[in-house]
Order: C-alpha cells, then structure tokens, then sequence
C-alpha cells in the first residue's frame, strides 16, 4: 500500500524535518555534555508567582497556567467565530465539528433522564471536552516554549522546542476546578429536578444512616475527577522528558509526544467529559 502525498503536503513535510533536525542536533549536541542530574534538576519545580497580598497558599498563581489557558481560550473563540455561518455543503473542518457534537450530544441525549437537561448539559459537556482535548494535545504532541524555575519559583531560563508547550491540565488547580464547576452544576441540576425537599431527601437515601457516606462519596467526586486528569497529562509530560532526554530529542520524541498528546490526550479529555455527564445524570436522577 503506497501512502500518495500531494505536493503541498511534501512541501510541509521537507520544512518540518529541516526545522527539526536544524533544532534537534543542536540539542543533542548540548544534552550529551550534561548528566541526568544536571538536565532534570528543575523538574518538578514550577513558576510561582506570590501575590503582594499575603503568604497564604490560595495568593499563588502559576504564570504558565494562565498563559496557556487564555491562549486556548482565544484560540477556541477565533475557531468558533470562523464557523459563526454554517455552509450548507460542509467543508472538512465544519463536518468535522459536527461529527463531534453529534457524537456527544448522543452521550447525553443517553444519560440524562429528564429531557429538560440534555441541552444545558450537552453544552458543559462540549465546553469540557473541547478545553481539556486542546490542553492536552497542545502540552503533549506540540513542540513549543516551556519555563524552567529553581525551588523558589524564580524563572531560570526559557526553552524553546525542546520540550511541549505547558498545559492547562497538567496543573492541578485547573482539573479541580473543572472538576468544582461540574460538582456545582449536578447539585444545581439536581436541585432543579427534584425541587429542594427531593434533593435534601436524597442524602438521606435509602436509609437515614447513610448521610455521611452520602455527603463523602459526592464530595470525593471531583477530588477524583481532577486527580485523574492530572495524574495522567502530568505524569505523561514527566516521562515523555524523560524518554526524550533518553534518545537526545531526535525524531523520537515525535512518536512520544504524538502517543502522550493526540491518542492518550483524547482519551483522557474524553474519560473527564463522560465522567461529567455521568455526575450530572447522577445527580438528576
């Protein structure tokens, strides 16, 4: 079977692999002189920046975090204002959205009980998946700029491609607070469902001793929510690094970044999304 590639496509192609190798030599030229220790010294240690209003925990912010994730932001309003007109003959792009809110609309059209919820539910469920999918793609199949930070969160060098750009959802406080919104949500839809005598009744359900184990289990819902997302996009930068620093940055880390962020990425965004819909029907019914 012959892979047949048009001209414009092996134009890219060549521009690709000359950028590449033009970025990845040097790399390997530099990452053979420093030891294990010296290239994973800074790690683990992120860009903290303390806000001038105190020393508390909750007056941090990770500069990157934000960054990123008005970027996305930006970039997911330009890619929906270019689709504001619908054509009546789809191009790629328009049959391709559509396929994907088809194919989550039926998700949710299967979950949700009342039919008053489908609709609202489904454009939380889009929101998510659209968000987090593009996160981690764009932090683990993108090669990009990451910040390198000592201990004390003070920025010692940025890197250009040699590493992916940093994701939203490799930092904790972005997945727990998805995973908070879709908690508020399901109780609020909940709320709505069954009227206020209805819900508060559920906590006491089906016997009035298994309150505390009620109130435990929805509270460990979005613990685990966010824990999942992040142990998985974080947990896959760290060992595509690695792997990397393995083989020097050359041509490997294509297959690396291509496996962390499109396949295991999607998979993720998608487990995070249908776990939010099930949380809501779960709530409703």
């Amino acid at each position: 079977m012959k892979i047949k590639l048009s001209r414009r496509a092996k134009i890219g192609l060549t521009i690709f692999l000359v950028v590449y190798l033009a970025i990845g030599i040097p790399n390997a030229i530099i990452l053979s002189k420093q030891s294990m220790s010296e290239a994973f010294k800074n790690v683990a240690n992120r860009w903290i920046v303390q806000l001038p209003f105190g020393q508390s925990a909750f007056l941090r912010i990770n500069p990157l975090t934000l960054i990123m994730t008005w970027m996305i932001m930006i970039f997911l309003a330009w890619f929906a204002f270019s689709l504001r007109k619908p054509k009546l003959i789809p191009d790629r792009k328009q049959a391709a959205v559509e396929a994907l809110f088809e194919y989550i609309y039926d998700m949710v059209e299967t979950a949700i009980p009342d039919q008053r919820f489908i609709r609202p539910t489904f454009y939380v469920a889009c929101t998510i998946f659209i968000f987090v999918a593009f996160s981690n793609i764009l932090g683990g199949a993108i090669p990009g700029i990451t910040v390198e930070a000592n201990s004390q969160g003070q920025v010692i060098k940025v890197v250009l491609f040699s590493d992916t750009w940093f994701s939203p959802t490799a930092d904790i406080n972005t997945n727990a607070t998805l995973a908070v919104m879709v908690f508020f949500i399901s109780q609020i839809f909940g709320i709505k469902a069954k009227g206020i005598k209805g819900w508060l009744k559920s906590w006491f359900e089906p016997l009035p001793f298994m309150f505390p184990m009620n109130v435990i289990g929805e509270l460990s819902k979005p613990i685990s929510h966010s824990l999942r997302l992040f142990g998985n996009i974080a947990g896959g930068a760290l060992l595509t690094y690695l792997l990397s620093y393995m083989v020097k940055y050359l041509f490997m880390p294509i297959v690396f970044w291509g496996f962390f962020g499109l396949f295991v990425g999607l998979i993720q965004a998608l487990v995070f999304t249908v776990l939010a819909i099930a949380y809501i029907a779960s709530a409703i019914s």
